[in-house]
C-alpha cells in the first residue's frame, strides 16, 4: 500500500522503519533530519504534511498529544484521499477520538486509534502490545499494518476508539503510579534509617519489583539519557488521565506532580525514571 506516516519521534521512527519494509512509504517530521535512515531505506521525504497525505491510502499519525494531532492534521484540514484509513498511533484522550472520528468521517476517511504498549526494545523485534478500535472497515484496514510491530497475543481489538484510547491510559497509569511509589520508597526508608540500596532490595518480589528490575540498572547509574518513554511524554499523559476520570486519581496527580517537576528542572527528554533521581543522591 502507499503509505504516509506523520511523527518521527522515538517510537515512530521504529515503527516506520517496519513500515517501510513492506509498503511505499512517505514520512514526514517537523525536524527532517531525523528521517535520514529511513529516506536511505527507500522512504520518501515530504516536506509538509498534505504533501505527505497526497494519494495515501493510509496514514499514520504518531504525534506528541492531541495538541499535535490537531495543529497537524484536523486544524490544517489535510488532504486525505477520499475512502482512506486514518491510525492514529498518539496517546489520546477517549473523548479526543471522538471528535478526531467525526472529523474524518466528515471527509469520507475511516479513523482507527491503535496506540501501542511496549518501549522500544519489544517495538524493534514487532513484539508491542497493540491497541486498536474503531468501526469495522478501519478495523479491516489497520489490522495488518499495525501487526506489523504487534505481538499477536496482545493485539486488543475494541468497537470503538474511544476503548483503545481508554485501554491505553490504564496501561499508563499502571507506570506512572508504580514509578512514584518507588519513589515514596525511597523517601520512607530514608526516614526509616535505610540506604538507597537496602530499600531497592526490600522491593523484590513486592508490588513494585516489575518496574525496578526494569529500571534498577538507570537507578543505579543514575544516568537516564537512554530514553525508552520521556518524562515530558508520560507527564502528557498523566495529564490525560487525571481530565478524562470523573473520579480523582491522587496517586495518578502524586506522579503527574513528580514528572511536572523533573522537567521544570530540564528533564523532560529524560527517562521517566529519573524523578526518583532527587531520592537516590
Amino acid at each position: 500500500m502507499n503509505i504516509a506516516f506523520l511523527g518521527l519521534g522515538r517510537m515512530g521512527r521504529v515503527l516506520a522503519a517496519h513500515v517501510g519494509a513492506e509498503h511505499d512509504l512517505t514520512v514526514w517530521n517537523r525536524s527532517p533530519g531525523v528521517a535520514d535512515d529511513l529516506v536511505a531505506a527507500g522512504a520518501r521525504l515530504a516536506a509538509t504534511p498534505a504533501e505527505a497525505v497526497g494519494g495515501a491510502e493510509v496514514v499514520i499519525t504518531a504525534l506528541f498529544g492531541p495538541e499535535a494531532v490537531r495543529e497537524v492534521v484536523t486544524d490544517g484540514g489535510l488532504p486525505f484521499k477520499a475512502g482512506a484509513t486514518w491510525i492514529d498511533i498518539t496517546t489520546v484522550a477517549p473523548a479526543e477520538t471522538e471528535e478526531f472520528t467525526a472529523w474524518a468521517a466528515g471527509r469520507g476517511v475511516h479513523y482507527a486509534h491503535s496506540p501501542v504498549v511496549g518501549s522500544l526494545a519489544p517495538a524493534r523485534m514487532r513484539k508491542l502490545g497493540v491497541l486498536l478500535g474503531g468501526d469495522a472497515e478501519a478495523v479491516r484496514t489497520a489490522t495488518p499494518v499495525v501487526s506489523l510491530w504487534a505481538d499477536p497475543e496482545r493485539l486488543r481489538v475494541y468497537d470503538s476508539p474511544a476503548k483503545a484510547a481508554a485501554d491505553k491510559l490504564v496501561n499508563n497509569l499502571t507506570i506512572a503510579v508504580a514509578m512514584q511509589g518507588i519513589v515514596e520508597a525511597l523517601r520512607l526508608g530514608r526516614a526509616g534509617g535505610l540506604t538507597s540500596e537496602q530499600v531497592l532490595a526490600a522491593l523484590d518480589k513486592s508490588a513494585l519489583s516489575a518496574i525496578k528490575d526494569i529500571k534498577l540498572a538507570t537507578l543505579r547509574d543514575g544516568t537516564y539519557s537512554d530514553t525508552q518513554f520521556s518524562a515530558a511524554l508520560l507527564a502528557k499523559d498523566s495529564r490525560l488521565m487525571v481530565h478524562t476520570s470523573r473520579d480523582p486519581l491522587p496517586a495518578t496527580t502524586a506522579a503527574y506532580a513528580s514528572l511536572s517537576a523533573a522537567i521544570a528542572d530540564g528533564h523532560g527528554e529524560d527517562d521517566f525514571a529519573v524523578i526518583a533521581a532527587p531520592e537516590l543522591t
